[in-house]
C-alpha cells in the first residue's frame, strides 16, 4: 500500500496482482496441506472413537444380558464412552492450534530474539557534557565488509564550532553521523566528547545531548503537539508553539485538520506522518530539535525538503539554534553550509581537505570541483 504510487507510476498494476496471486497460491496450498492432515487425523480419530464405543456400549450390553453387572454399569459405560470421544476431539482441536501457534512464535523469535550486541558497559556513567569538544582519533568503521564507510578519520571539532561536511554520495558522512550517536561502534578508533569515550558512557544520555535534523523524518502516529513535544516532553504549550513558530510551522499546524475532526496542534499526523507533506514533516521535526536544545546539533539535510522561500526563512531560525552549540551540518547543497566556521570535504571514508569556504575555493581541489558542478544549488553527486 505504501508504494502504490510506485506501482501506478510506472504502471505495473498486472505484475504486481501476479505477486500478490502468487503470494496467495503459496498460502492456499499450504492450508490445503494442513487440512489434509487434519483430515487424515480426523478420519483415524473418529474411526477409533466408533471402535471404542461399539466395543465398551457392546461388551457392556453382552455382560448386562448374561447378568454379570447391572444397568448402572452399563450406563456408566456408555456416558465414559461418549465422554472419552468428545475429550479426544477437543485435543485434537488443542494440538493442532498448538503447533500453529508454535510456528507463529517461532517465526516471531527469528526476528525478536536476535542478540542486542550495543549495550552499555556495566559500569557506564552519564556523559557529562562541559564544553561540547568532539575528538574523532583514527575513526574506522565498514560494516564489516572491509572497505566503504570511514577509514582512520581524525577531526576535532571546538566547542561552539560550526562544521560543515560534504562529499560526493557514499563518501561516509551519514557513517560519521550514526557512530557519533552510537548507533553503531566504530571498528577502529573513537569518539570523544568533552574528553569522554562514548562507549563508556550511557546511550541515553549520549543522545540527549545531541540534536539532530534528517533528510528523511518520520513522525509518529500521534498528534503534532505530541510529535513536537517528544523533543522535550515536560515542555509547556507555550514552548511547543514557539518552537513551532521558530521552524516557520506554526501557520500550517493551525489550518490543519484530520478525518476525527481534530484541529490545529490535537491533529493526527498519520503512520510516519503520511497525511502531511514532505516539507511539512520537515519543519515538525525542526521544531521538535528546536525544543529540545541540545548543546550538540547536527544537521543532515536539514531544509532538503523545503522550497527555496521557506528555507530562506528557516536559514536565519538555523543560525540563531547554532549559536552557542557545536553544530556538524551534512549538506548536497553547498549554499547551505558556505558560511561555516570550518568545511570539511570527505571522499573514500576520508577528510581529503578542510578550511573556509575561500579557501577551499581558492585550493582549486574537489570542493571548487562540486562548487562548480551545482546546477541550480545542488551538488552533482555522479562523475560528469
Amino acid at each position: 500500500y505504501t508504494n502504490i504510487h510506485s506501482v501506478k507510476m510506472f504502471a505495473h498494476h498486472d505484475r504486481e496482482m501476479e505477486h500478490a496471486k502468487s503470494a496467495i497460491e503459496n498460502a492456499r496450498v499450504t492450508f490445503q496441506n494442513e487440512m489434509r492432515i487434519f483430515t487424515v487425523m480426523d478420519v483415524c480419530l473418529v474411526t477409533l472413537n466408533g471402535f471404542l464405543i461399539v466395543g465398551i456400549v457392546g461388551w457392556a450390553f453382552f455382560l448386562w444380558s448374561t447378568g454379570l453387572v447391572t444397568v448402572g454399569a452399563v450406563t456408566a459405560a456408555t456416558a465414559l464412552a461418549l465422554r472419552l470421544n468428545s475429550m479426544t476431539a477437543w485435543i485434537m482441536w488443542a494440538l493442532s492450534t498448538f503447533f500453529q501457534q508454535l510456528g507463529v512464535v517461532a517465526e516471531g523469535l527469528e526476528t525478536i530474539a536476535q542478540p542486542i550486541t550495543l549495550v552499555d558497559p556495566h559500569d557506564a556513567k552519564p556523559l557529562k557534557l562541559t564544553d561540547g569538544r568532539i575528538e574523532l582519533r583514527g575513526l574506522t568503521h565498514h560494516y564489516g565488509r572491509g572497505s566503504g564507510g570511514l577509514d582512520n578519520v581524525d577531526i576535532t571539532v571546538q566547542p561552539g564550532e560550526k562544521i560543515g561536511l560534504i562529499g560526493r554520495s557514499g563518501a561516509g558522512k551519514s557513517t560519521l553521523v550514526k557512530l557519533l550517536l552510537r548507533f553503531y561502534d566504530p571498528e577502529g578508533g573513537c569518539i570523544m566528547i568533552d574528553g569522554q569515550d562514548i562507549t563508556k558512557v550511557r546511550q541515553d544520555s549520549l543522545r540527549k545531548t545531541i540534536g539532530m535534523v534528517q533528510q528523511d523524518n518520520s513522525l509518529l502516529h500521534r498528534s503534532i503537539l505530541e510529535n513536537i513535544l517528544y523533543g522535550r516532553p515536560s515542555a509547556s504549550l507555550a514552548e511547543v508553539i514557539a518552537a513551532a513558530r521558530q521552524a516557520q510551522a506554526h501557520d500550517f499546524i493551525t489550518e490543519l485538520a484530520d478525518d476525527e475532526g481534530r484541529s490545529g496542534y490535537d491533529a493526527q499526523v498519520g503512520e510516519r506522518g503520511v497525511k502531511l507533506s514532505g516539507g511539512q514533516r520537515q519543519r515538525i521535526a525542526l521544531a521538535r530539535v528546536i525544543l529540545k536544545d541540545a548543546p550538540i546539533l547536527v544537521l543532515d539535510e536539514a531544509t532538503s525538503a523545503l522550497d527555496s522561500e521557506v528555507e530562506a526563512a528557516i536559514q536565519q531560525t538555523l543560525y540563531g539554534m547554532m549559536e552557542g552549540k557545536t553544530v556538524i551540518a551534512i549538506a548536497h547543497r553547498l549554499s547551505t553550509i558556505a558560511a561555516m566556521d570550518r568545511i570539511l570535504v570527505m571522499d573514500n571514508g576520508r577528510i581529503v581537505e578542510q578550511g573556509t569556504h575561500e579557501v577551499l575555493l581558492a585550493k582549486g581541489g574537489l570542493y571548487a570541483d562540486l562548487w562548480g558542478r551545482q546546477s541550480g544549488g545542488f551538488l552533482k553527486t555522479d562523475e560528469a
